[in-house]
């Protein structure tokens, strides 16, 4: 048995804050502004996980209301959503995600970015995509007051 789940997550970005995505940082002058660390990939991914098997959301398992999440290292945010998703008998198959941000360009950082997913979510760094787009300067991305990530995750009864 297979389940398919879709994830999004948005995030300003401002300054005096370090830009996470994909468990790596991204030198920046501007970071995500958020309670946790503010991984827009990886809160994408944690709601396509969830998602996929009707667990509800990130907000739900890991609220911005509470402390123990404030400045919280997205990549446990991550193993924690697997680790349910695991705890259902399933596991995941491939990761497909993107990034919509106008900079810094992180063509050089998505292979380390496929290597800390895939290796939480035990799977090979050619099952997790990483794809990056801008929005040609429109909208709050394009004005780069903030930025997107989108992923699907394919799950597979263990």
């Amino acid at each position: 048995m297979f389940r398919i789940g879709f994830g999004i997550d948005f995030h300003q970005l401002v300054e005096g804050r370090q830009l996470w995505i994909g468990g790596v940082n991204i030198p920046h002058h501007k970071g995500a502004l958020g309670h946790s660390d503010a991984d827009v990939l990886l809160h994408a991914i944690c709601d396509a996980l969830l998602g996929a098997l009707a667990l509800g959301d990130i907000g739900i398992h890991f609220p911005n209301t509470d402390p123990a999440y404030k400045d919280i290292d997205s990549k446990i945010l991550l193993q924690h959503s697997y680790s349910l998703v695991k705890s259902k008998g399933y596991k995941v198959v491939n990761v497909d995600s993107s990034i919509c941000l106008e900079a810094p360009k992180i063509k050089k950082y998505s292979g380390d970015m496929r290597q800390v997913i895939a290796s939480i979510l035990e799977i090979t760094v050619e099952d997790v995509s990483v794809k990056a787009t801008t929005t040609e300067q429109m909208g709050f991305v394009g004005r780069e007051e903030g930025l997107v990530a989108y992923a699907n995750v394919l799950l597979q009864k263990s």
